[in-house]
Order: C-alpha cells, then structure tokens, then sequence
C-alpha cells in the first residue's frame, strides 16, 4: 500500500471519530447549568426598614364602634398596666350578652330535656310498641287459624293483617325515634351542636363587651390623648399614645401581604445604616391592628434587649423579621422554580441524562431559596428555570452549582 493510500485511509479513520463525536455531543446535549437539590436548615425572614424609638410609644385605639363613656387620664399622666384608660358605652354588647346566656340556658335545657325525660320516654315507647305488635302478630295467627276453619270471614283476616303492619311500622318508628336521642343518634348530636354553638356565641359576645374597656398594655407615660367624653370612635384611629417603660424599640413597616405571617415574639436581627456591620437581636413586640389604605403597610415594632452602643433615636434600621425555622428542609435556589405564582409550581429535573418536568409543591421562600415539601429529595439536579428544555430531551449539564 502506498504512502499516499494510507494518508487517506488515516484521514477517514480521523473523519468517522470527529464525526463520532460529534454525534456523542449531539446525543448527549449542550453542557447545561445546573443547581444541586439541598438538605438542611431553613429559614424564612421578612426584610423591613424603619427607625428607632427610645423609649417606644405605643399608638392606642378602639376595637368597636361606641360613644366614649369616660377618660379617666390626662396627657402626661403615668399609667399602670391594666388601668383604664377609656370606657365605652356597653350597654347594647351587655343586652347582647344577656341574650346569650339566654340562649345557653335553652340549648343545655334541650339537652338535659333529651337525657332526663325524652329518652326514657321514648324507650318506653319502644318497649309499648313492641308489646302492641307481638299482640297484633298473636291476633293475626289466631285469625288465620279461625279463617281456616272457616269460622270468619276474609274481611276479619284483613282486619287483623292490617293491625299487625301497623303495629310493625309503630314499632320500627318507635326504635328510629329512640336511637336518635341517644348519645349516638342525630337528635342528641344536634342539640349537643347548638349548645356549643351558643356557648361559643356567648364567648364572642363577653370578648366584644371587654372591648368598651380599653385599659393601658403596659406601664408608662401616655404621651398624646386625642379623644374625649362623649366622641363617637371606631377602629382605625389613634386615640392616644403610650411611651411604655422599657427598652429601646424599632418601628418598621411591613407589606399587609406578610401579615399572616407575623406573630408575636418572631426573632429579628437589625442593624443601622450609620453601622451596618454591626448587627443586634430584636424581638417583634406589637403589631398594629391597623393597616394604612394608603400604602398597604402595618406597622410592627419591636423590642431590642441589649441596644448597641450608637443606637440613637430616629436612626434609619434595617430590620429580618424570621418568620419560620425549619431545621430538615428540602430546598433549591428560588429562580429553578417554574410558575412559582401558578397553580401548579413545576421544575426541570435531571434524570439518566434527560430533563424530565416535575410537579412540586412549594413552601417558604426567603433569600433567594426555596423550600420544596413535595417532589424532590436531597442531591437531585435541577435546572434553572432560564433553561429551555423539552420534556425528556437529553442533556448534559455542567458542573453543579
């Protein structure tokens, strides 16, 4: 064979492997970016700014619409926790009150009416009926017997045939009647269901009466009065302003949409824009009832323990409220989630070298992560929600990230 043979039999040999590869690479996909699936802790926190009060004030209003009765306190005045401060007038929520305990009164009577007197009765009745339909069966047969000796009639036997259905439908009615006065039957359920229903009615109506007093949450100095005897309030209106004794607080303004999420005693941490570096524990202590129509914002404060030096009042803070812990979460970088507003949350999972979708289902996001309660498990790939890919296509993906 000749040189110049061999040089085109090795130049083939060399086209079919680039041509190999190529198809390899082809089959295998474009090197994809990837996150890998994470297990560990988790922490969801809500992201404010605010200022510092020291000491903190606390704005105080009205829970129902009523005439002020009385406002025993003075601007400047000292308070002690639990003092009134404002009487409303209470008399329509006393009728209310009244009315049910009333109705507390006739549910539990109800109730004892079917264990004491129903009951009894109606077992009575189960145990009449039953001895009505055993003489009816007992009358039938004598009937049939004398029919058949030809002593009466065939209107005589139909008499009796008649007496003894009766007698039976009497009897099944009585034992229906008696089983749903048990405490197993439907009659016993319902009245035991309106007497809790009623005593719950009762408790609303005796927590709505409490509000016509408002009394001071802690003890301190109330710094604005804003309302007198005989005004009409109503809520949504500061009425007066309390500077508790305590520690210093910061005033931050949430979005309403983070308002379920919110509960007393959450953990924050803070810090200042004059020293951010230098961040301090805080603790969320009042949430204001009110939301401003304006913006969409509540206003949160919260206790701060140990201020750092420098801490002064008015300074602009930076504040994470955490809102949920959760110490073996599943999570991914929140932008691998598809549709994460939609109904039906999807990711793009690696699976043998192909990208398969794979419905999830979501639970908290906070910076920039995601927790996955259902669909994925730790060391899974995903990709980017960026990525274009088919259901079942083949990829190959890059080093994780």
């Amino acid at each position: 064979m000749g040189t110049h043979s061999r040089q085109w039999i090795a130049a083939g040999v060399v086209g079919l492997v680039l041509v190999g590869a190529a198809a390899w690479g082809w089959w295998r996909g474009h090197a994809l970016p990837s996150y890998t699936v994470l297990r560990g802790e988790f922490v969801q926190t809500i992201v404010a700014s605010g200022h510092v009060e020291t000491p903190h004030r606390i704005d105080i209003g009205a829970q129902i619409t009523a005439p002020v009765v009385a406002v025993p306190v003075a601007e400047g005045q000292r308070v002690e926790r639990g003092q009134l401060l404002m009487q409303l007038d209470d008399r329509e929520l006393a009728v209310a009150v009244q009315a049910a305990q009333a109705q507390v009164a006739q549910a539990e009577a109800k109730l004892r009416q079917l264990v004491e007197v129903q009951a009894p009765v109606s077992a009575l009745a189960v145990r009449q009926a039953r001895l009505n339909m055993d003489n009816a069966r007992a009358q039938a047969k004598r009937q049939a017997d004398l029919f058949q000796q030809g002593f009466i009639g065939q209107a005589a036997l139909d008499e009796a045939v008649k007496a003894l259905d009766l007698s039976e439908a009497q009897w099944g009615s009585a034992v229906k009647q008696a089983e749903s006065e048990m405490p197993s039957g439907s009659e016993f359920a319902l009245a035991r269901a309106n007497a809790e229903a009623a005593r719950s009615a009762l408790e609303a109506a005796r927590v709505r009466q409490g509000y016509a007093r408002i009394v001071a949450p802690a003890t301190g100095v109330l710094i604005a009065r804003a309302v007198e005897a005989g005004e009409q309030v109503s809520p949504g209106h500061v009425l007066m302003t309390l500077s508790p004794d305590g520690a210093t607080q910061l005033v931050v303004q949430i979005d309403e949409k983070h308002l379920r999420y919110l509960a007393l005693g959450a953990p924050a941490s803070a810090s200042s824009e004059a020293y951010p570096e230098q961040r301090f524990q805080a603790q969320l202590a009042f949430v204001n009832p009110g939301i401003n129509a304006q913006t969409g914002a509540v206003t949160v404060k919260l206790d701060v323990p140990r201020p750092p030096a420098g801490l002064q009042q008015d300074m602009t803070v930076s504040v994470n409220i955490e809102v949920a812990r959760h110490a073996d979460a599943i999570v991914v970088p929140s932008d691998a989630v598809r549709d994460p507003a939609g109904a039906s949350p999807w990711v793009m999972r690696v699976e043998g070298g192909r990208a398969r979708r794979v419905a999830v289902r979501l639970g908290a996001s906070a910076g920039g992560r995601t927790e996955i309660v259902v669909g994925l498990q730790a060391g899974d790939r995903v990709l980017p929600a960026t990525v274009t890919v088919r259901d079942g296509e083949h990829v190959r993906l890059a080093s994780p990230t």
